[in-house]
């Protein structure tokens, strides 16, 4: 071994006890000399504890982002809301040969509004709604919409934003207007090359405005067979009293060979509880009042033709997968962290062997072990500290990278000229979002990898016998 790199003994301190700030920012500054000697040795020994602290940060980082946009999906739904639809029964056929009237009538109606109408100011907001599957036409384009005739109340219960225009008001309401607000993709459909605002849209026989341009949104789940997923995209709305005038109560439907009707009222009603989604007796609220009103439909209705959908079932239920899913992804990562760890210990076990003769000349010179404990104690500490923080700058460069892949992949494809150029990149669909206690929790578990893992290997060398150790040759 050459003589020059042996880092210098430290100074004793007068009276040998403790080890205080002094020391310990002279064996840090021992630790690094030390590692910038052997860099490639060093780089390797904390590859694993970047790789690790990367992996906690990113993982959850994507992790988070994935769980909050399902959450999100149910909160644009109202998690304090309670939706009750007109469910048509499967022995209830207009079409049937048994059936003395070709009109099948089923589901809620006014007489149920008023019933929902006494639980007073429990229920903040009630947004009844109808629903016609249509042709919505412009000249020569056509679209197949989904036709909802509601209140004003609509766009705040289910969180609609507007791209362009308004919603319909309360004055559209009463009045009876012949208003209406599309969807993104109906818009797009409709107006591919112009401006849908005051365009002139026909559907179902009349002539609707166009007041106002629905922002894109995504598809919402469905939840089994209490609800089926909606897309908003593909409505178009309208007042209510507009569609109870012009189009009734009654709803033609053709199929091959055969035409039957339905009357349905009401298709849906929305109410918003008052209550906080945040606390549990907010929650119980909501499956209290969810309750009254299952039982209020069971004593009114003869046959099973309504459902009951109440949105904080499955934000619950997604909050409990999300902490499993956050429990798993924290275990995964942490298995790196520990091969790290195993890692680092091979290494300063190696060292210890390499600098025997080291640490002969050290006690030789008046070193305690202690403070031989110390120093290799430092030098695992301060390898897996510098893992943590680069480890931790890696992982924020992937969840700020990785998202934005897909625009990178158009600006690619943009300035190219090329349809394939970095086609994999727009594949990429990874919504992240920074889990701050992710960083601390991995730069803290990386430090303590360090010391848990430093300590045998600085034991070990504390307790090598000065005399053997001076008659080593490396």
């Amino acid at each position: 071994m050459n003589i020059n790199d042996i880092p210098p003994a430290p100074t004793p301190v007068k009276g040998g006890g403790g080890f205080g700030p002094l020391k310990f920012l002279k064996a840090v500054g021992l630790a690094v000399r030390s590692l910038w000697l052997h860099k490639l040795r060093s780089l390797l020994s904390v590859l694993g504890i970047v790789i690790g602290t990367s992996s906690v940060i990113a993982l959850m980082a994507f992790g988070e982002g994935s769980m909050k946009d399902a959450l999100d999906d149910i909160k644009r739904q109202g998690a304090t809301n309670i939706v009750v639809r007109s469910v048509k029964p499967p022995d209830d056929s207009a079409s049937s040969t048994n059936s003395k009237s070709m009109v099948a009538a089923y589901g809620l109606d006014s007489r149920d509004i008023a019933r929902f109408q006494t639980f007073g100011k429990s229920i903040t907001t009630m947004v009844p709604m109808r629903v016609f599957p249509s042709e919505a036409r412009y000249l020569e384009r056509m679209h197949n919409v989904r036709m909802i005739a509601t209140t004003p109340d609509y766009s705040d219960v289910n969180k609609i934003q507007l791209a362009r225009g308004r919603f319909f008001t309360v004055d559209d309401e009463e009045n009876r207007i012949n208003n209406c607000v599309l969807g993104a993709a109906t818009a797009d459909r409709l107006f591919p090359f112009e401006d849908a605002m005051g365009k002139t849209v026909f559907c179902r026989g009349d002539k609707y405005l166009v007041v106002g341009v629905a922002s894109d949104r995504m598809p919402t789940g469905g939840t089994g067979g209490s609800q089926a997923a909606e897309d908003y995209n593909n409505d178009m709305y309208i007042p209510l009293s507009t569609a109870n005038q012009y189009i009734g109560s009654k709803v033609s439907i053709r199929s091959a060979g055969s035409r039957s009707a339905e009357q349905v009222d009401i298709y849906q009603v929305t109410m918003t509880i008052d209550a906080e989604v945040d606390t549990k007796a907010g929650r119980q609220t909501v499956k209290a009042i969810g309750d009254q009103i299952k039982r209020l439909l069971e004593k009114h209705h003869d046959k099973k033709d309504w459902a009951v959908t109440i949105p904080l079932d499955r934000l619950e239920d997604a909050e409990r997968q999300q902490e499993r899913f956050t429990s798993l992804l924290v275990l995964i990562a942490s298995i790196s962290l520990l091969v790290g760890g195993i890692g680092i210990m091979n290494i300063m076990l190696a060292t210890v062997t390499e600098r025997t003769r080291e640490i002969g000349i050290r006690r030789a010179l008046g070193g305690k072990q202690r403070d031989i404990t110390a120093q290799f104690l430092v030098e695992a500490t301060v390898q897996t500290t510098i893992g943590g923080l680069i480890g931790v700058v890696v992982g924020l460069f992937l969840v700020f990278v990785v998202p934005v892949a897909p625009g990178a992949a158009a600006w690619l494809t943009q300035q190219t000229g090329l349809a394939d150029t970095a086609a994999w990149l727009r594949t990429i669909k990874l919504p992240a979002q920074v889990n701050v206690p992710s960083i601390f929790l991995a730069v803290g578990v990386s430090v303590g990898v360090g010391v848990l893992f430093g300590w045998y290997p600085a034991r070990r060398a504390a307790k090598l016998d000065p005399i053997e150790a001076l008659r080593h040759t490396a």
